[in-house]
Order: structure tokens, then C-alpha cells, then sequence
């Protein structure tokens, strides 16, 4: 399905994220708010890269049929939801910077969160989901939960989101070559999670 140094690489990926989010945690233990039960970043409307993608499917693929169920279920109304929004949204075309920014601060429910406030993937959740209590880099700006306690005068230990997406990136380019593609701009594109779960992996990779 997918070549097995990736996934390796990809984990490697993972294992930084949840380093570093353990590391800010311990340095600012009183700041970070992330518990069982607190969902906020379960409600962002985000993308993956396609490597990250096929990852999540994979796992996903994997779950009990009546959690799978439950997910598809919640996906249809996450994609009416996203149709909704992106329809009021057709009038900033012309202004992708400021409709990304709005499309951003939506709230829409994962698929993958149950009525327990809980990840049904949550040891295979993206890496966005992971780092989302800590301050973060994008686009050269410092992000937070706005739930958390992080000050924007003070300056902290912050993941940068900037380099994993270009790690992301390349890791999905090469996946694309592997699999024998030639146009490389799929590589570039984010792929929401209720596509994810309802899309099988080839598919995914042949787009």
C-alpha cells in the first residue's frame, strides 16, 4: 500500500511533535490547558497532506465497522456544513488571505470525535491535532489555543508548523513518485478528514 520507509518517516514526525508538545508542557505546565474531554481543536477546519492521509485511512481502515459507522455518519454533516461555508464564502475569491483566515476560524465537528468528546484514531490523530495546546509557528506568526494561558507579550518555546509542513510536503511528493505519479501539485494539497475516511487509498493517491 505504501512504502514502509515513509511511514517510518512520517512516524519520526510524530514522535517530534508529541516531544516537543511534552516538553512545553513541563516548562509550562500551569499555561496548557489540553485534558481528556477538551475538544477544542476538534472543532477546526483543517487539511492534511496526502503522506499524513493515506496514514490516518490507513488506521482508520482498521477500527470496528459500528466506529467506522458513526464516523462516516458525522462526515456527511461535516461536508454540508463545509459546503455551507464555503458557499457564503465565494464572495472573498478575490481575497484568498482573508477567506483562508475566515475559513479558519470556523467550528465544524471532526468526524473522528464521538458524543464522548473523544478521538475514536486519537494514537494516529494528525500532527496538527497534537501540537494544537502549544504555541505554534505559521506562516512566520505565533499562534495559541485561545483556551491556554500563553501571553502574547511573553515569548515561549513554539513548534514550528512552517518546516513540517515542507517535511510533509516532500514526503508526499516522493510517496506520489513511488507510486509512479507524474503531476506532483496533489502533493501540495490538503485533504479534509472527512474525505480521508470516506476515500480508499488509492484513490487518495491517484487522484
Amino acid at each position: 500500500m505504501i512504502n514502509n520507509n515513509l511511514f517510518e518517516q512520517y512516524k519520526g514526525l510524530v514522535v517530534e511533535a508529541d516531544n516537543k508538545f511534552d516538553e512545553v508542557c513541563k516548562d509550562n505546565s500551569a499555561l496548557v490547558k489540553c485534558g481528556p474531554g477538551c475538544a477544542d481543536c476538534c472543532y477546526s477546519v483543517f487539511g492534511v497532506f496526502l503522506i499524513e492521509a493515506v496514514f490516518i485511512k490507513h488506521h482508520f481502515d482498521k477500527l470496528d465497522r459500528k466506529y467506522r459507522r458513526e464516523a462516516y455518519s458525522r462526515s456527511l454533516k461535516y461536508d454540508k456544513k463545509l459546503q455551507d461555508i464555503e458557499k457564503k464564502l465565494q464572495v472573498y475569491n478575490n481575497n484568498l488571505t482573508l477567506k483562508a483566515d475566515i475559513m479558519g476560524r470556523k467550528r465544524i465537528r471532526c468526524p473522528l470525535l464521538n458524543d464522548q468528546n473523544l478521538c475514536i484514531l486519537y494514537p494516529y490523530r494528525p500532527v496538527t491535532c497534537r501540537v494544537y495546546g502549544i504555541p505554534t509557528v505559521i506562516n512566520g506568526e505565533t499562534h495559541s489555543c485561545w483556551k491556554s494561558a500563553f501571553k502574547k507579550d511573553q515569548s515561549y518555546e513554539a513548534y514550528d508548523m512552517d518546516s513540517l509542513y515542507k517535511k510533509l510536503y516532500s514526503m508526499s511528493k516522493k510517496l506520489l513518485e513511488i507510486k509512479g505519479q507524474k503531476n506532483m501539485e496533489h502533493a501540495s494539497h490538503l485533504i479534509s478528514i472527512s474525505k480521508v475516511i470516506n476515500t480508499p487509498v488509492d484513490e487518495l493517491i491517484n487522484k
